[in-house]
């Protein structure tokens, strides 16, 4: 085992983001933000849903939200807020008990007057205290007893509004108690000096730090920060007495006048939260909590347990997101890894990091209405990934490797490329042979082997083009039988690959509902679902027409995506005629653009989503008519059903 040299520590990073942290997985999350796009949801609901779930990696803020709340929960569950008077009482019972004990074998009336001094004490904690104060104890417990009760009331409650102050002052002395009294007494005075506006304030807080900054670890830089941190301390030391019952609450009060055996510290406190409540007032003094526990917490700690629940308010609230001009950046960390644990923090952090990587990286854009959409960076990686998809799909098929062809290769222009999906080319056997003998070299050597990212073919040029008209249907029951995304995903795989491999073929994307409408990709990718009763095929048969003939040149493609008989048709005027069973002339006007589109050389492949009867008739005669197929995918196979006929009618 190799010995760590000396001089060298290892541990936990703390300065900023793990640097070995894996990157942030842009794709995955583009992929997902993709999906609920494409189910209609916005891109700025589809962001804020993806920060809500979260990542495979990386919880998200519904998850921290409900991890905050348990945490709310579990102090409340856990804790109650009588440990003091508990502890107080418990040390009263033990001194006189111990005096009792040592009053017993004295046979003098004075120790049975003492006794008597004792029984006749009051039932009450700090009515019995107060009784005490004069009380000359000759029991060596009992007057121990008695001072740590006077010490453990001053330190709880400086403890309460000065957090740290209970361990800070451990073994209490006089001298510890007049410069307590004496910072208290600078403190509501520097205080009493903001709130009249004394223009020397800056020198008299400089003076009191210099003096008293033992007491505040906080390190306040100015007056205001110092109120901030008093005020919001002493809010909760307010909020703990409004959750304790209204005895415990009296019972404090009148303690309070024999801590450290000076009334003037209750005075000074009363004075002080006076001064902080006035300056203050938008911190929360008045509300309560119910603490149910069985685990007692004294001043300080309740004090402490109220400052908890009031962060995890706000955290709860930062992780919500619901308010306006909300940002992932608001959410406070440091208070989020006290509350929650560093992983949690880091959890954020990555959430944070993952928004602002998604915008700056150009993902979305600001439409010309100033709604949020994908920019089209954000679509061609999107159109990757359907692609890809659409290949492994058409690879875990067998028998059918022809499909996966390109067109026809043209003439070799000289130069190579490296290989990809649909490429027919012949290899460029020495650059590929290269390219493997380089890629094994630097790997360090072994035997040399081909693989795929070695391939380079040789470049042709393409003797034909396809104008390629790919007609969708978005009727309702697309919508309502789950057959929406599988479309659009089909959409955008087949536009990736001509975008990219088949460049100068033209692609047009038809949808038809009660009218059809030619859209580009950002629009079909953001439409939305809606009910609207008709299937208007002929509409859009008549715009797939229009299209090719534009493109006279090129070899007419029709793919036809549908789970419904035609059941509307267009008027000369313009309007739409919706009828269900289909009217005869809504069949007849469908099959005649059809006809049409047979003229112009195109076949018509449909791609059958579901197994009506009557749609399975109709657009088998749709397919002889044109010297087209019917293909009928599951939802999954649709996009390498719609590609695969594609390539195939083009290669023909």
């Amino acid at each position: 085992m190799t010995a760590i040299p000396e001089g060298y520590s290892y541990g936990p990073w703390h300065e900023g983001p793990d640097p070995l942290a894996p990157p942030i997985d842009l794709r995955d999350a583009l992929d997902e933000i993709g999906r609920d796009v494409m189910g209609g949801s916005s891109p700025r609901s589809a962001l804020e849903e993806l920060l809500r779930r979260g990542t495979r990696t990386t919880a998200g803020l519904d998850e921290l939200t409900r991890r905050v709340w348990q945490r709310r929960s579990e102090i409340q569950r856990r804790h109650r807020l009588d440990g003091t008077l508990q502890e107080i009482r418990r040390l009263l019972d033990e001194g006189l008990a111990a005096e009792r004990r040592e009053l017993l074998p004295d046979p003098s009336d004075e120790a049975r007057f003492r006794e008597a001094e004792l029984d006749a004490l009051p039932p009450g904690t700090a009515a019995a205290v107060r009784e005490l104060a004069d009380y000359q104890w000759r029991s060596e417990t009992g007057r121990e007893n008695y001072e740590q009760i006077r010490d453990l009331l001053g330190r709880e409650m400086l403890d309460a509004r000065f957090e740290g102050m209970k361990d800070a002052l451990q073994s209490t002395t006089s001298e510890d108690v007049e410069r307590v009294n004496e910072m208290l007494s600078d403190l509501n005075s520097l205080l009493n000096a903001y709130a009249r506006g004394a223009d020397d304030i800056e020198d008299r807080f400089a003076e009191f730090m210099r003096r008293h900054g033992q007491f505040f670890p906080e390190n306040p830089r100015n007056v205001e920060e110092l109120i901030d941190a008093l005020a919001s301390r002493a809010a909760a030391a307010q909020r703990m007495l409004n959750s304790m019952s209204e005895q415990q609450r009296a019972e404090l009060m009148e303690l309070a006048q024999q801590a450290f055996g000076d009334p003037r510290l209750a005075q000074q406190l009363s004075t002080l939260d006076s001064q902080l409540r006035a300056l203050r007032p938008g911190e929360d003094w008045t509300s309560s909590a119910r603490f149910r526990g069985q685990d007692p917490l004294g001043l300080g700690e309740g004090a402490q347990a109220m400052a908890d629940l009031a962060e995890l308010d706000a955290l709860a609230e930062q992780l919500s997101q619901s308010y306006p001009g909300a940002r992932l950046e608001d959410i406070d960390l440091e208070a989020l890894q006290r509350q929650l644990g560093e992983d949690a923090g880091v959890d954020a952090r990555r959430l944070s990091e993952l928004e602002r990587e998604l915008r700056r990286q150009g993902l979305f854009e600001r439409a010309p209405d100033g709604s949020l959409r994908l920019s089209p960076k954000a679509l061609r990686r999107l159109g990757e990934t359907a692609l890809a998809d659409v290949v492994n799909s058409l690879r875990g098929k067998t028998g059918e490797r022809q499909q996966e062809s390109a067109g026809a290769a043209g003439e070799p222009t000289g130069a190579s490329r490296p290989w990809q999906f649909g490429d027919t080319e012949p290899w460029e056997v020495s650059r590929t042979v290269r390219n493997s003998v380089l890629r094994t070299a630097s790997s360090g050597g072994g035997r040399v082997r081909l693989d795929v990212s070695d391939v380079e073919v040789i470049e042709t040029e393409h003797r034909t083009r396809a104008a390629v008209a790919l007609c969708v249907d978005t009727s309702w029951s697309m919508v309502s039988e789950g057959r929406w995304l599988p479309m659009k995903r089909t959409a955008l795989a087949l536009h990736q690959l001509i975008s990219t491999r088949f460049r100068n073929d033209a692609l047009q994307v038809i949808t038809f509902g009660r009218y059809a409408t030619a859209v580009e990709l950002d629009e079909l990718v953001g439409l939305e679902g809606a009910w609207e009763q008709g299937t208007n095929a002929h509409h859009a048969l008549l715009l797939a027409g229009r299209h090719l003939r534009r493109h006279p040149d090129a070899q007419p493609v029709v793919l036809m995506v549908t789970d419904g008989e035609p059941t509307a048709h267009l008027e000369p005027d313009g309007e739409a005629v919706f009828d269900y069973p289909p009217q005869p002339r809504t069949l007849a006007k469908t099959v005649s653009e059809v006809d049409r589109l047979a003229k112009l050389g195109a076949s018509v492949t449909v791609f059958r989503l579901g197994d009506d009867p009557r749609l399975e008739a109709f657009v088998d005669l749709i397919a002889r008519r044109s010297g087209g197929r019917v293909v009928a995918p599951d939802l999954d196979g649709l996009g390498a059903a719609v590609v695969s006929d594609y390539l195939r009618t083009r290669r023909r």
